[in-house]
C-alpha cells in the first residue's frame, strides 16, 4: 500500500526501494509500505518485489520484473514501531509481526483493565499486565 500526498500517513511504515538497470535505463522504485495493512492482509514479505512492481505499474510477467527480482529490496525510513526492527537496509518482519500482535493485545487488555478495574495505564502495573497477557495467550492456545 502506498500513501498519496493528501492521505494520512500510516503509523507503522517503512519505505521499500528497488534499484536496477534494464536495457540501459536506470530504475529506482520506492514506495511506502503500511506495515499494519501488510499484516492485516497477510502479505508475505517474499512478495514485496511483486507488490513494489504492481505499485509502479510494472507487469509481473515481464523481463523488467525478472531483472528487478534479482536484487533484494532495501528498507529505509522506518516509522512508528518499525523503528525497532530496522537495521541498515534490512527489516525483521517476523519480530515486527510479533510486536504488532503484542501491542494490539495490550490495547485490548488496557480497555478491559480500564472498564473492569478503573486502571487507566496498565503499564503502571507490570505484574497485572504480565498476568493478563499470559491469560490471553493461554486462551489463544485453546
Amino acid at each position: 500500500m502506498t500513501t498519496s500526498p493528501g492521505a494520512a500517513q500510516p503509523t507503522n511504515a517503512i519505505d521499500v526501494r528497488s534499484e536496477f538497470s534494464f536495457k540501459g535505463e536506470e530504475y529506482s522504485l520506492i514506495a511506502t509500505l503500511d506495515l499494519d495493512w501488510m499484516i492485516d492482509r497477510r502479505l508475505d514479505p517474499d512478495a514485496l518485489h511483486q507488490w513494489l512492481a504492481e505499485t509502479h505499474g510494472i507487469d509481473t510477467y515481464s523481463y523488467l520484473f525478472e531483472v528487478m527480482e534479482v536484487d533484494p529490496v532495501v528498507f529505509e525510513n522506518p516509522r512508528g514501531l518499525a523503528v525497532h526492527f530496522h537495521d541498515a537496509d534490512r527489516f525483521d518482519f517476523e519480530a515486527y509481526a510479533h510486536a504488532h500482535k503484542r501491542e494490539h493485545c495490550l490495547a485490548s487488555l488496557q480497555t478491559i483493565a480500564s472498564r473492569e478495574m478503573g486502571i487507566d495505564d496498565l503499564a503502571q502495573h507490570p505484574q497485572l499486565q504480565q498476568a493478563l497477557l499470559q491469560a490471553y495467550q493461554l486462551g489463544a492456545e485453546q
